[in-house]
């Protein structure tokens, strides 16, 4: 039997991805575990609206979405710890300028170079709404036919509830294909 918990947030793990934004002529960085899709074409990156980054984000209307691995989680959580008011974080991650001009780390395995569309605001966080513009990845994260291969990737996933960061999984099955066991 099923027991109510009440009103929990129970859709995690999420992605650990580190946003990333140019605060004037260096970028600033932060660790964000509340990322979503919305449709085929959007994602949405929430952030307390007390966030440093928050308003280089509304001022340009660009930022990069870089999604972590194991090799970068210690500078991942780093920038999630500290407070870019307060810590200059610009030289935690090597980078280089994306072709819209928002900073993509050089470590990350994939970062999405976003726009801005829209922002949307709740008691606390700014969610921000954005199209991809150019999406990079390691060529060794490629299959042959150009598609991303997660299972090499391998993202760091966030637990919110148990505050943990998880190993990605292997595979378990193709997506539709369960459907003709439960057609006996």
């Amino acid at each position: 039997m099923k027991k109510n918990i009440g009103s929990a947030l129970a859709l995690y793990p999420t992605p650990v991805v580190v946003a990333g934004a140019m605060a004037g002529d260096k970028p600033t960085w932060t660790l964000v575990a509340h990322v979503g899709i919305i449709g085929h074409d959007r994602i949405l990156v929430s952030l307390a609206s007390a966030h440093y980054i928050n308003q280089f984000i509304k001022e340009s209307g660009k930022l990069t979405v870089n999604l972590v691995d194991e090799s970068m989680l210690p500078e991942a959580d780093f920038v999630g710890s500290v407070s870019g008011g307060k810590t200059d974080k610009s030289e935690v991650f090597a980078y280089e300028l994306g072709e819209s001009g928002a900073p993509v780390i050089s470590k990350a395995p994939l970062t999405m170079e976003c726009s801005v569309v829209d922002v949307y605001n709740t008691n606390g966080f700014e969610s921000f709404i954005c199209t991809i513009d150019n999406t990079y990845v390691e060529e060794e994260h490629l299959t042959e036919a150009g598609k991303i291969n997660y299972q090499t990737l391998k993202p760091v996933l966030f637990d919110f509830p148990a505050y943990e960061y998880l190993k990605t999984g292997e595979v378990i099955g193709k997506c539709l294909s369960f459907k003709k066991d439960l057609q006996a």
